[in-house]
């Protein structure tokens, strides 16, 4: 009898907790996106005859119902306290914890991509700039810092670099691997501090040639309560960062062009993006984000560094790091061929000579699909 009320009671307990989900499923407003892990929210989906005799409104309920789950993200910080700390999972769905950091595993080296890769730029340059000098360098993702040295699986970075630099005959290549280590990147986040880069920024303007044009005479402005990306995938409370952006008369008065759009964006620190409500990611202030093609103009330049021009073939870590070699030419092209196809940027970019330097971080060269 003992056991037949205990049962009942499960089960009546069980029917709650159900009943309880399916009610606050209905009653709370749905969201439109998850901050913490930078995307947007699955909608209700319509319900057509075609939908419902295909499978497909079955399949996006499915979706839905787990991104409008009550207290989702509660329940994922549970799943990844169980995870990393009561089970001793090295890593979840790629996220790992190593030296007061959030990392993403890298792994395995993708060759056919760095082949690709090299034999894009190589097409790039011979269409469209074959009289520029041309340079390469690679920016180390965390994961180069601290995977391998803390048991985690790693690419194999050396051969990486290597099939980079035997397949893009011509370029010169500017290694800034040892200007850096992992206290120069966020702890939550992929990118790097702009605030630690001096050293790597000067060996890109040696590389380029502008080492005479560089300076280091900048005012610190800290943004606090930055959560980066792998905050959210990781789903733990860590500790946020601290965004320092660093600023001078030439990033003041800097004239930032989107090419592209047609119009002027707000210059090299575009801190509307902390109130807008559009961006997910604080990190969009360097350069307001994610651009096909922009023309910054430094409209202080002065003695060698007037009429210089330098056009970056880039990613995201480039943004914040383009206004630290501003001083050192007149203008600076930045290209992402990941949101605009190689075959129309004759329309947008002006090659006449300039210099060139293909800037990326590792992950993109591994998994280089994404470059058109």
């Amino acid at each position: 009898m003992h056991d037949k009320l205990k049962n009942r009671i499960l089960a009546a307990l069980f029917l709650l907790i159900v009943a309880g989900g399916f009610l606050l499923h209905v009653f709370l407003p749905d969201a439109a996106r998850s901050t913490a892990e930078r995307r947007s929210l699955a909608k209700l989906p319509e319900i057509t005859l075609s939908s419902l005799l295909g499978g497909k409104f079955s399949q996006n309920f499915d979706t839905y119902a787990l991104d409008q789950f009550p207290f989702r993200e509660g329940f994922r910080s549970v799943k990844a306290f169980v995870q990393y700390k009561l089970l001793g999972r090295k890593d979840s769905n790629g996220i790992f914890l190593a030296e007061g950091h959030i990392g993403k595993l890298e792994y395995p080296l993708s060759e056919s991509s760095a082949y690709r890769a090299a034999e894009k730029f190589v097409q790039l340059r011979d269409t469209c700039f074959p009289e520029s000098q041309v340079f390469l360098s690679l920016v180390p993702d965390k994961s180069y810092f601290l995977a391998e040295q803390n048991g985690y699986p790693a690419l194999d970075y050396e051969k990486m670099f290597a099939i980079m630099k035997e397949n893009t005959p011509g370029f010169t290549y500017i290694d800034v691997t040892d200007t850096l280590s992992a206290q120069d990147y966020y702890t939550t986040d992929a990118h790097w501090r702009q605030e630690c880069l001096e050293d790597t920024a000067l060996r890109l303007a040696e590389g380029l040639g502008v080492k005479d044009s560089f300076k280091w005479e900048y005012e610190a402005i800290d943004i606090p309560d930055f959560y980066g990306v792998y905050h959210g995938q990781a789903a733990l409370p860590f500790k946020p960062d601290t965004l320092t952006y660093l600023t001078s008369p030439t990033t003041e008065d800097a004239l930032v062009y989107n090419v592209e759009m047609g119009k002027t964006e707000t210059g090299v620190y575009d801190l509307a993006k902390l109130t807008d409500g559009k961006s997910m990611d604080m990190y969009d202030i360097f350069l307001s984000g994610a651009a096909a093609v922009l023309k910054v103009t430094n409209t202080h330049a002065e003695g060698a560094a007037k009429g210089r021009e330098l056009i970056i073939f880039r990613d995201s870590f480039t943004s914040s790091i383009a206004p630290l070699l501003l001083d050192g030419y007149e203008s600076i092209t930045l290209v992402d061929i990941r949101y605009i196809a190689s075959e129309f940027l004759p329309q947008y970019v002006d090659f006449n000579g300039q210099d060139v330097l293909f800037l990326y971080s590792t992950s993109v060269i591994n998994s280089s699909s994404m470059l058109k």
